[in-house]
């Protein structure tokens, strides 16, 4: 089995759907010819052709539009926003069009479409580059939310997303593109240089959106993460020295209450963790929905650990970052209450 790191598990995806299925494309802002800005799309083109894998203008509201035109017809159209800032002109297509197409036309038409984009900091790319609007999506009634923490999973559930009949948002944490880390800044480019890959199949696979993984078992508290945010967890658990069971959430809609449900039961205590800023964020929806379900078997508050409610600084960006010292502080809180 090959190592691949997350852009070469997403690449694969991609040239296994292409090769299965004529009816699958590839189409976005430089994803052609010069391979996309992260090299994810990277020769596609020459493989599968022009008419597979095309460059548009930078329209997203139009790229967006094709793709649900394309979807209605019969095509499964893979689209790529080139950074998840820049998807809001073409907010309106997806809430109104992509999201509502197949209950507006009594299921006479749907949108199969997959709409990948980067997202999340890592690149000091400041206040248009690397924000984290998952939790607009994930309001949205009928638009699925995906979010991948390592190559593994990147592809099982991008291939899972292109074969889905639903739109679906595919989030790509920038910061993991090229390997895993520590979630620590002074040695999360050491750790990529030396990191040699997961293992990830060549062929066609799927891992099933909805359902979340256990990536570490505990006692003590339960930790609920996504995307980069995994690692981040890895590290804070360690620091903490609490026997806390981890939880990769995967996707956000479809989720998996039933894993997370369980999961709090039996430990009684929780923390949530995401990148986004806290108020408003996907953990607030993740605490009520647990706080009805888990109650009277919560040991102490439910904590949530999260970005600054501020515009995305820039120059403080990994100050920004809930890093494994602001998780570990977190979990000794709620073991303490």
């Amino acid at each position: 089995m090959p190592k691949m790191d997350m852009i070469q598990a997403l690449n694969s995806a991609l040239d296994v759907m292409m090769s299965r299925d004529p009816d699958v494309l590839v189409f976005g802002e430089d994803v052609g010819y010069f391979g996309g800005v992260f090299r994810v799309t990277d020769g596609l083109q020459k493989k599968h052709g022009l008419k597979r894998c095309f460059d548009t203008p930078i329209s997203e509201g139009g790229i967006i539009a094709t793709a649900i035109g394309m979807g209605a017809y019969g095509l499964r159209p893979v689209a790529e926003i080139q950074f998840a800032d820049y998807i809001l002109p073409a907010f309106d297509q997806l809430v109104s069009e992509a999201a509502r197409l197949r209950y507006r036309s009594g299921g006479e038409f749907w949108a199969p479409i997959t709409v990948r984009s980067p997202y999340g900091g890592g690149i000091f790319g400041g206040q248009t580059h690397s924000q984290s609007p998952e939790a607009i999506f994930a309001h949205v009634t009928g638009l699925k939310t995906v979010i991948p923490s390592n190559p593994y999973d990147a592809k099982g559930l991008l291939i899972a997303s292109i074969e889905d009949d639903d739109p679906v948002i595919f989030l790509e944490p920038k910061r993991i593109y090229n390997g895993p880390f520590d979630g620590h800044h002074d040695r999360a480019l050491k750790t990529w240089a030396e990191s040699p890959g997961s293992d990830v199949p060549e062929g066609h696979y799927t891992v099933p959106l909805g359902k979340a993984a256990v990536v570490r078992e505990g006692r003590e508290a339960t930790v609920l993460a996504y995307g980069t945010m995994v690692h981040v967890a890895k590290s804070g658990i360690e620091e903490s020295g609490v026997d806390a069971e981890l939880i990769d959430l995967r996707s956000i809609v479809p989720l998996d209450i039933d894993t997370i449900v369980a999961s709090v039961r039996k430990t009684g205590r929780c923390v949530i963790l995401h990148e986004a800023s806290r108020f408003g964020g996907f953990g607030g929806e993740l605490s009520a929905l647990l706080q009805e379900r888990c109650f009277y078997h919560l040991k102490s508050p439910i904590g949530r650990v999260a970005g600054w409610d501020t515009p995305y600084p820039h120059a403080f960006e990994w100050d920004y970052f809930p890093g494994p010292a602001r998780l570990a502080a977190a979990l000794k809180r709620v073991m303490e209450d």
